[in-house]
């Protein structure tokens, strides 16, 4: 499962062009994704080094000790995430603990109170392939080298391009490279 979402107040209101209704919802995901890489507007608390450490430690807890998933690849950016897992229980349930508890923690990191720190909605997308997946793994751990932040992926330190998740890739979806099931 590939799942991303953003701070709260990253986007304007209106929403910007770049949100205009698009029939592929693949394509209009990218549109996004690069414009939030690009954009200097709206909170960038994920720019924080110790926020996005707590965030990381709360990511690596959810699947070590909770078991809630298993972690193949992961970026923290300056205002959103993108996240790839395989997760043991209902997604919405894993998404409300996660963003739950790195919100806490990053308020009172930022001495923020009350205020909501992430955009209530998620993306989120089925990995059906292997193939797939490899391809979404190079496209997470790719995304600071793509917004200028470093020139190599392994160079951030909030992915798993600098910090492995065990090395799970390869036949982690079930499915063989033509969609067929095992």
């Amino acid at each position: 499962m590939f799942v991303t979402w953003r701070l709260a107040g990253t986007l304007p209101q209106p929403p910007p062009a770049f949100l205009v209704a698009d029939s592929d919802v693949g394509r209009r995901f990218l549109l996004n994704d690069r414009q939030l890489d690009r954009t200097h507007d709206g909170p960038r608390w994920l720019g924080n080094p110790t926020i996005a450490d707590s965030f990381v430690e709360a990511l690596l807890y959810g699947e070590r000790v909770r078991r809630s998933y298993d972690l193949y690849a992961w970026v923290v950016m300056p205002n959103h995430v993108h996240v790839v897992l395989k997760p043991h229980q209902k997604l919405p349930e894993v998404v409300r603990w996660v963003k739950t508890a790195t919100a806490v923690r990053a308020n009172s990191i930022a001495g923020r109170k009350g205020l909501p720190f992430w955009q209530r909605e998620y993306f989120d997308r089925w990995i059906r392939t292997d193939k797939e997946l490899a391809s979404v793994i190079a496209y997470v751990e790719a995304n600071p080298v793509k917004a200028g932040l470093v020139a190599l992926a392994e160079d951030w330190p909030w992915s798993s391009a600098s910090k492995p998740t065990g090395g799970k890739t390869a036949g982690a979806t079930g499915e063989r490279e033509d969609g067929g099931g095992r």
